[in-house]
């Protein structure tokens, strides 16, 4: 019965995300396809409602067991505060601690707040989703204040830390318990007022006349079919190798994506027009987080560089190397606007372009190419001298340099590592543009020397296997990759180039 019901019943969608499905069934009795199709809506018009109801019933159950301890807990709290206030003739607290005291009462109902938005956000995403991470960034946070206010409470006099303890107990402990109300009330509303979302639009009638079986559609269907088949073997090799069109690809395998940042028109639209012009691409180019500062695109690697901020503290030192998985994926752009909104934080930022072979920072950010980084490697140039300030405040750029025939043996010296220390010194952070790991070993050359490092990829561009790959070739040389970068992310794409990963042309534009 059940396999001749699911063979009969076809279920359809009326347009593209209109919400509205058509259920018809093929069969012999006419009212019993009726009462069939009527049946089947109706039990899922019920199962809806059932399923938003027993959301709140199971929440409700879990408030309906806490509440009697935290009750039982506050109970508790305030006799041992009101008896030690009798032992003690009512002792008051100084203004110290009590500022003291309510940091932590206030530090303690924020912590249960964000325990309660932790129960929602882990019913929707992993705790490597950007989302999760920021929360639990945000409850360490409070949790090292916390520690910090603790600190405070034990240099105190006994007595003072005693009545500090207790009363910190009775605030908190209330406030958890009202919190709990009244997140009971919610629900109890919840579940009283609990309204399907499904409606059934038109009962099941029945239509006269033979369905099946037309052979006419059969045959053309046929025909249709076979040059359908003809056209996928054709595109199999290219489906199977297609680019990454989700961070939620990348999430899922284990590989951490700290930014989406969107495709920018604006910059799209400049580069459009440099190039009909013949103009070199990139020349003196605007930078984007100068021209157009509300873009999407700033606003994602505005986002990065908060999460920056806490991926670096526990890092060797502040020295930050921007990578990529191939080459013309928008590295040195990602990279050249996250040291301009860094900067815009008064903080002293500087990049240096490591890639020898085809680095355009300089023209980029509107700078000479004069005594760059090749010229200081090979000891034509000053260390100390060699950073050039960019139209940004706070923003200095060592650029490439020189074109050298040995640009991977001159990052191997130790000037290098020289250059690098000095700059870790005398900076807040230093970002390092390196070429792209499957093109050339130069980024694995440098991470050597950086605390932490992150790996830009390209939407619907590099494939996942490209991803892991370059993965790979950093864990051989001992270099940890804190996440990836998913670049110039657009709504639809219409055709995706596959892109090999063993063999890249990299080399000099420069003549």
């Amino acid at each position: 019965m059940i396999n001749q019901l699911q063979n009969s019943l076809t279920v359809t969608e009326n347009g593209k995300d209109a919400g509205v499905l058509s259920l018809t069934y093929t069969g012999e009795d006419r009212e019993q396809i009726r009462d069939i199709l009527n049946s089947i809506a109706r039990n899922y018009q019920e199962q809806n409602i059932e399923r938003k109801s027993a959301e709140a019933s199971k929440s409700l159950a879990f408030l309906a067991q806490q509440l009697p301890e935290v009750r039982s807990r506050l109970d508790v709290a305030e006799n041992k505060l009101n008896a030690f206030r009798q032992d003690k003739d009512s002792v008051d607290l100084p203004l110290e601690a009590k500022a003291v005291l309510d940091s932590m009462v206030n530090i303690d109902a924020q912590l249960n707040e964000l325990t309660f938005k932790e129960a929602e956000i882990s019913k929707l995403y992993t705790k490597v989703h950007p989302a999760y991470r920021t929360l639990l960034e945000k409850r360490q946070a409070l949790e090292d204040e916390k520690a910090k206010l603790n600190g405070r409470v034990t240099a105190m006099p006994k007595t003072q830390q005693e009545i500090v303890r207790l009363t910190r107990d009775v605030e908190s402990g209330q406030q958890v318990y009202m919190q709990l109300l009244n997140k009971e009330q919610e629900l109890k509303i919840t579940e009283a007022s609990t309204v399907g979302d499904v409606r059934i639009v038109d009962p099941a009638i029945t239509q006269p006349g033979v369905l099946k079986p037309k052979k006419g559609l059969i045959i053309l269907g046929a025909i249709i079919l076979g040059l359908m088949l003809s056209i996928v073997g054709v595109l199999l090799r290219s489906l199977f190798n297609r680019g990454i069109e989700s961070p939620q690809v990348l999430e899922e395998h284990g590989i951490s994506v700290y930014a989406s940042i969107p495709l920018s028109e604006w910059q799209k639209a400049r580069d459009s027009v440099k190039t009909i012009k013949g103009i070199k691409r990139y020349k003196q180019s605007q930078l984007l987080a100068v021209g157009n500062p509300t873009d999407l695109a700033i606003e994602a690697i505005r986002s990065l560089r908060t999460s920056l901020h806490f991926a670096m503290m526990q890092a060797q030192n502040n020295v930050l190397m921007m990578t990529g998985v191939s080459p013309s994926i928008g590295k040195t752009f990602v990279c050249a606007n996250l040291a301009a909104v860094i900067s815009q934080t008064n903080k002293r930022v500087l990049l240096i372009d490591c890639d020898m072979r085809k680095g355009y920072t300089h023209e980029l950010l509107g700078t000479n190419n004069v005594n760059g980084l090749s010229e200081i490697l090979i000891g034509q140039g000053d260390i100390t001298t060699a950073a050039k300030p960019t139209s940004i405040a706070k923003f200095d750029l060592i650029p490439r340099g020189q074109v050298p025939p040995n640009p991977s043996e001159l990052l191997m010296s130790e000037r290098f590592a020289e250059l690098v220390n000095w700059a870790s010194k005398n900076y807040d952070l230093v970002l390092i543009d390196t070429p792209p790991i499957l093109a050339v070993t130069d980024a694995a050359i440098v991470g050597r020397h950086v605390g932490t490092t992150l790996m830009v990829a390209r939407y619907a561009v590099n494939t996942l296997k490209e991803v892991e790959t370059s993965l790979s070739r950093f864990e051989q040389n001992g270099i940890p990759v804190k996440g990836v970068i998913l670049n110039s992310i657009f709504r639809r794409a219409s055709a995706y180039q596959d892109y090999g990963y063993y063999e890249y042309e990299y080399k000099s534009d420069a003549k």
